[in-house]
């Protein structure tokens, strides 16, 4: 349950975030707070990651909301036994998915007034550090010059810090999960084992008579005699 807490804290964040902007920045504007390093750049990106354009702006939403549902089954499936930095970076990658699915299926229709799933994601995080031109070949964004780290929110955020801790922390978590399925493996597997021991071991002794089952085993100290059960009631003739 944890980490969906935190994947709620990011959307929040992120929601709160964008609605400062929004009430206190207009469309095009730049605050340097670094110089011209970094920067509060408000922008809106109908498309994609780094700008790039898949089609209508709703195809872009689609695929965000499926890839979204993707991560949350996944998610389930993962279990709180997981390992808990591995679970922890899924949820930021949650957090960041979901705080940018709302931009685009309702930012349209609370900004624009445009129908549903047109919106687009406000970003205003700028870090200029390299203003680069992209080759041609490159589809979406070929010929165009920009920055390295382009302009993002605390979403996009989430979601590269969660992929970093996905890729840092797999190894661990598979590891942990081998080892926990030949745990219970092992488990499993002993009660079994001591249940085929029994049948084995009463084959060994071999049948009880009737006579013993009632009488039970003979005293070390006692000798059966001639009118003991057992004997058959035979006697020695003198």
């Amino acid at each position: 349950m944890r980490k969906f807490w935190i994947a709620l804290g990011i959307v929040v964040l992120d929601q709160a975030a964008k609605f400062v902007v929004l009430q206190t920045m207009y469309r095009g504007q730049s605050i340097p707070v670094l110089g011209d390093w970094f920067k509060l750049t408000y922008t809106e990106n109908p498309g994609m990651a780094f700008g790039i354009q898949l089609g209508h702006p709703s195809v872009v939403t689609i695929l965000a909301i499926g890839a979204t549902l993707l991560i949350l089954y996944y998610m389930l499936q993962v279990g709180r036994s997981a390992y808990a930095p591995y679970r922890i970076s899924l949820a930021f990658v949650l957090g960041g998915a979901f705080g940018n699915i709302i931009d685009r299926v309702f930012y349209g229709k609370l900004l624009y007034d445009e129908p549903l799933f047109l919106g687009r994601v406000v970003d205003f995080i700028h870090f200029d550090v390299c203003h680069c031109l992209v080759p041609s070949w490159v589809p979406g964004i070929g010929s165009h010059y920009i920055s390295l780290f382009p302009i993002w929110n605390v979403a996009d955020m989430a979601i590269v810090a969660g992929v970093v801790g996905i890729v840092v922390f797999q190894k661990a978590f598979h590891d942990r999960l081998a080892a926990s399925h030949a745990t219970q493996t092992a488990d499993a597997a002993s009660p079994a084992d001591g249940e085929a021991e029994g049948p084995a071991e009463a084959q060994a002794a071999g049948p009880e008579s009737p006579i013993e089952s009632e009488l039970g085993p003979p005293s070390p100290d006692h000798a059966p005699g001639p009118d003991d059960p057992g004997t058959g009631g035979l006697r020695e003739s003198t």
